[in-house]
């Protein structure tokens, strides 16, 4: 308990080094960038997308600007598609997952020209200045960022693997020119513990079996990170905390969690973390009241920005399916999927989970009807096998 307070205390408030401003890009300590950042630490992606815009307009030529309307870009869509919840991460499965992420056109050729535009910006400056810290890190940051995108949208994990490890390459670049430049030791933290936990097969596939990774080292650097860094700090600490869950390591995790809800108590997905891993620990209890206090805030107007309430209720049905509360649950997995905005992908999940709850409850009509719009054609398709299977036998499990 003591060591979980202090790593809590620890995450609540990291602090810049009083140098700071020598080791990281200029542009990162502007007022608007930094105003930015904090409406994406409260999901306010639009908000933050209006003042990276304007940073942008202002400084054209830097490739960090451009780095900064990709993140948020990119991370807006992933909210949008229910690809934050780190639930779906938690264990190896999504690398085999059959979803199909819809993303707008637009949208992705957005994504596209601003990740090569950072990357040639970058080039160039790197040409002029091979000693150019801020051009590796910038290029570095843009290439991470795409590859996040390209390996939850696309599942294309071979490109994404040679874009991580390009970042990472960039990332030590700047660490040779400046050891103290604490940001750049996020891309290298993250894959020093990917490479060590992808299995064999997934590592042979993407073709870095000859990459070195190590996961105590990888937490080791996300954690100067997360003190130290300017731009990578707070992304740092909601890493370390994925890493953790994926390991089992929850009460580490759940410290490092409750740490960044109480910082940023408006922010829904780590408040929504804080019950996932109060859940995973085994706290059942515990996590039905967390994610029904988040349900709580989110029904006060304008506690939350743009909440997604299918994360939440879907959380909460699977901790009462375990917790054997079997009609709760099968209501809340009907409340995810009813959900408005919610993904096709999410919304079929719910309603298989739910069908399998209203055959627990001898309600096969209910059930039969459920599975029938989790196998429906077109949209998602990932549940389609398991639903048809229960539409010829009723669920028996648990």
């Amino acid at each position: 308990m003591l060591f979980a307070g202090a790593v809590a205390a620890r995450a609540a408030q990291p602090q810049e080094r009083p140098d700071a401003a020598l080791h990281s890009d200029p542009l990162n300590f502007n007022p608007t960038v930094r105003e930015a950042y904090k409406h994406i630490y409260n999901l306010d992606y639009d908000g933050a997308l209006a003042r990276f815009d304007t940073v942008l307009k202002e400084h054209p030529q830097d490739p960090m600007a451009y780095g900064y309307v990709l993140m948020t870009t990119v991370f807006r869509e992933l909210y949008h598609q229910d690809l934050l919840d780190t639930t779906y991460y938690a264990h190896d499965s999504f690398l085999t997952s059959k979803r199909n992420v819809p993303v707008p056109n637009e949208t992705r050729q957005r994504i596209e020209w601003l990740t090569d535009t950072a990357i040639q910006l970058s080039d160039d400056e790197i040409r002029a200045d091979a000693t150019n810290k801020n051009a590796y890190f910038a290029r570095g940051y843009a290439r991470g960022i795409h590859a996040v995108f390209i390996t939850l949208v696309d599942h294309s994990f071979v490109a994404a693997a040679r874009q991580g490890y390009a970042s990472r390459n960039d990332s030590e670049a700047v660490l040779k020119i400046d050891p103290e430049y604490a940001d750049a030791e996020m891309a290298i933290g993250i894959q020093q513990f990917a490479v060590a936990s992808l299995p064999r097969w997934v590592r042979l596939i993407v073709g870095i079996v000859g990459v070195g990774g190590n996961k105590e080292r990888g937490l080791a650097l996300l954690r100067e990170s997360a003190e130290h860094g300017v731009v990578t700090s707070v992304e740092s600490r909601t890493v370390l905390s994925l890493f953790l869950r994926h390991d089992g390591r929850y009460a580490e995790a759940l410290a490092e969690q409750r740490g960044l809800a109480q910082q940023f108590p408006h922010n829904y997905l780590f408040r929504l973390e804080e019950a996932n891993l109060a859940k995973d620990e085994g706290n059942g209890p515990g996590a039905i009241a967390l994610y029904k206090e988040v349900l709580a805030d989110a029904d006060k107007r304008g506690y939350f920005i743009d909440a997604r309430l299918q994360l939440a209720y879907f959380g909460l049905a699977d901790t009462e399916r375990g917790q054997n509360d079997i009609a709760d649950a099968a209501g809340n997995y009907l409340k995810a999927a009813e959900q408005p905005e919610c993904s096709d992908w999410l919304r079929k999940r719910a309603q298989l989970n739910a069908g399998e709850m209203y055959d627990l409850l001898h309600q096969r009509a209910m059930a039969v009807r459920l599975y029938q719009m989790a196998s429906s054609g077109g949209g998602d398709q990932s549940q389609a096998d398991a639903a048809r299977r229960l539409l010829k036998a009723p669920y028996a499990g648990r």
